[in-house]
């Protein structure tokens, strides 16, 4: 990441409204334009790594909460961790260590002595939780083990981009471990199952569920699931992963119990994680060229109360803007009453806009006389005049609508830019053309896999667990397909 400044002052705070690049201008621009100017992150002097600011952490915040609720409500409880990692225990899982490790950061020294072993900063937790849980499991009275982690993780990148891909980012990591193989499948396709339902329900960002190829599964996995969603710029964007870790970690780190049988086997483990990478495809869904999006359920401020400063309106606009706040955040409504006088009330609306408010409340002295306040909806930029009785019920029905068509308007833009195509000139000219997702047949083969990346920088982001049994052929060798996938380009 460049360093980056900003002015202070007035100047900056007119900034932070107007400077924005347009979508179709530069996405990328766009996007980095918006991180900032919102006020979500900033770049630190440490190459790669961002300070998540007070709204963008709030953002998080309401993430961590709504999915540890759904966590704790399937049996999962919280537990920590070690940061660091002796060289000695990562090497003892070949194929993990062999696919982190370009992006392994290392301790050498500590102190003014260097370490008698290196220690790995964890890039993920697998190695650390599975000697743990090797100490911990003994019989299979005391299986299952449903642990989750909330923490930090470094992966040593060198192109980052703020929340998307960062050296270090915050993410919750789950580690279980079970009987059977049955039941280690079951829990993988569970966490799927609910990664899919929060991002749904609650950033209103539609995905697929389905399973990673072979050459895309995370390293020392028998098989990985992810939740592929698309962008604003029609690039997909990996939200979340569960990863079936069959006995391989259990052998490599000697999980092992004494079964029913009273035969001691191996455990069978699952990990699966989603991070702060949530919020930038939150951002690039549904953002525009004002700024921010943000759907109702995540939002820091679900309502914003701009009171206008005309007059008296401290005597007479604000006592009556408080008492809607009070009532509104009686009934569990996040709300910023924003009384400052600085700045005219369109450069509050504009502030507001860009920050993705969902919802800001109007309120002046014509309005006071009306018994009404205008209503202005983020999403559609509609304003409605609604009268003050009932209002608290009207802006709980509003946030409700307001959720619901942030998720119809990204499942429209996704069906809108996917395509299925029989040819591979057809998946070329896609590709190099309007982007989005191309559903085609595929073999199974790597090779034909990875022909398709080189040659047209699509990934196959994975195979739908809808996706019928195909008779037709692979887009790539014309051998019989396997079933149908889905590419795109990716972040």
């Amino acid at each position: 990441m460049a360093e980056q400044t900003a002015g202070k002052g007035k100047e900056h705070k007119d900034a932070l409204v107007t400077e924005i690049t347009p979508q179709s201008e530069d996405f990328s621009r766009w996007y980095l334009d918006v991180v900032l100017r919102a006020e979500l992150a900033d770049y630190t002097p440490v190459k790669g790594c961002m300070a998540i600011r007070p709204y963008g952490y709030a953002i998080w915040e309401l993430i961590q909460q709504g999915l540890d609720r759904r966590f704790k409500a399937t049996g999962h409880v919280n537990a920590y961790f070690p940061l660091f990692i002796p060289e000695s225990l990562l090497m003892r899982e070949a194929e993990h260590v062999e696919g982190f490790s370009p992006q392994v950061a290392w301790v050498t020294r500590g102190g003014d002595e260097d370490l008698e072993e290196r220690l790995a900063i964890r890039p993920t937790s697998e190695v650390i939780i599975g000697t743990m849980y090797s100490k911990w499991i003994k019989s299979w009275r005391d299986l299952p083990v449903l642990i989750n982690q909330w923490a930090n993780v470094v992966r040593w990148e060198k192109v980052t981009r703020p929340f998307l891909r960062t050296t270090e980012f915050l993410w919750q990591e789950g580690h279980t471990a079970h009987e059977t193989e049955a039941e280690a499948q079951d829990e993988t396709r569970r966490i799927l199952a609910l990664y899919k339902e929060f991002v749904e329900t609650e950033l209103a960002m539609p995905v697929i569920d389905g399973q990673k190829s072979d050459s895309e599964k995370f390293a020392g996995a028998s098989r990985t699931y992810s939740i592929e969603a698309l962008m604003g710029d029609g690039r997909a964007l990996q939200a979340g992963t569960s990863h079936n870790l069959g006995q391989n970690f259990a052998k490599a780190f000697e999980i092992q119990f004494q079964g029913r049988d009273k035969a001691v086997q191996h455990a069978w483990t699952t990990s699966w994680g989603v991070s702060t990478r949530l919020i930038g495809g939150m951002i690039m869904t549904h953002g525009d060229d004002s700024g921010l999006i943000l759907p109702p359920r995540v939002a820091p401020y679900q309502v914003v109360i701009v009171p206008i400063a005309r007059g008296n309106w401290q005597e007479t606009v604000l006592p009556r803007a408080r008492e809607i706040q009070a009532d509104l955040v009686r009934h569990g409504v996040r709300v910023m009453l924003d009384d400052r006088d600085a700045y005219t009330p369109g450069w509050n609306f504009a502030e507001w806009e860009m920050r993705g408010a969902p919802l800001r409340l109007e309120i002046g002295p014509k309005d006071i006389e009306k018994s009404q306040v205008v209503l202005a909806r983020r999403d559609t930029r509609e304003k409605q005049p609604t009268p003050m009785d009932g209002l608290t019920a009207s802006i709980l029905s509003l946030l409700d609508a307001i959720q619901k068509n942030l998720y119809a308007r990204a499942v429209t833009f996704r069906e809108e830019h996917t395509a299925r195509v029989s040819t591979y000139d057809e998946f070329k000219a896609l590709m190099e053309g309007r982007p989005g997702f191309v559903i085609a047949g595929w073999c199974g083969s790597a090779d034909c896999e990875a022909q398709i990346k080189t040659e047209t920088q699509a990934t196959l982001r994975n195979i739908p667990f809808t996706s019928e049994p195909t008779v037709g052929t692979c887009v790539k060798c014309g051998r019989p397909a396997a079933g149908e996938a889905w590419f795109a380009k990716a972040y």
